[in-house]
């Protein structure tokens, strides 16, 4: 895929996260693994049934509310909620999580041509820094600058974005946003940012 169109206008880009550089069910899909071998190990509950009914759930309803499901499927005491949260923060995945293949493309191509980098992550800030940290980057690192939105405001919006071109002194015009859903978009398009959808790249 040609890039140059997107890069060669622009100085900076500005990415979000789930869905955007990675598939997030990637990540969820091993949180729930490694709930249900936990639960396996505490209760005795069948890990191979847990992760089965999670799975299936995740597919047709996504991750909203999947614990109040699979603990009433179960029997799973209310107490182990707290487990399953934290697992979301401090999890050490079987597996890194791999970013789409035409985002890192995207990536490297943009890095090549020594423009900036920029993260806006939404999101509860511990459990996207332990998907950040896990993810295979192929020496990216260097060469990302992470914020997260919901230390700057509550909601994501053109605030988040407008700090990111103060804190940087970078104009709006000179920015490409890449994300995935309405709100950003809205919220790129009110700072004066250009907006890409994350899919029309994978």
């Amino acid at each position: 895929m040609a890039f140059e169109t997107h890069i060669a206008p622009k100085g900076a880009f500005i990415f979000g996260l789930d869905d955007v550089l990675y598939p997030e069910k990637d990540y969820l899909i091993q949180v729930y693994y490694l709930f249900s071998e936990f639960l396996e190990y505490t209760e005795q509950i069948s890990a191979t049934g847990v992760i089965e009914f999670m799975i299936e759930e995740y597919s047709h309803h996504g991750n909203v509310n999947i614990f109040e499901k699979t603990a009433a499927k179960f029997d799973i005491p209310e107490k182990y909620k707290s487990n399953f949260e934290l697992l979301h923060e401090t999890a050490r995945l079987p597996l890194k999580l791999l970013l789409f293949q035409n985002i890192l493309s995207f990536l490297q191509e943009i890095v090549i041509e020594r423009k900036k980098i920029f993260l806006l992550v939404s999101g509860t800030p511990l459990v996207q820094l332990n998907k950040i940290k896990q993810m295979e980057w192929h020496g990216l690192e260097p060469y990302l600058k992470v914020y997260f939105s919901e230390e700057l405001e509550t909601n994501l919006s053109e605030k988040s974005i407008d700090f990111i071109l103060e804190q940087n002194k970078i104009k709006g015009k000179d920015v490409l946003y890449i994300g995935n859903d309405s709100s950003e978009e809205e919220a790129a398009l009110t700072a004066g940012v250009e907006f890409l959808f994350a899919a029309k790249l994978i």
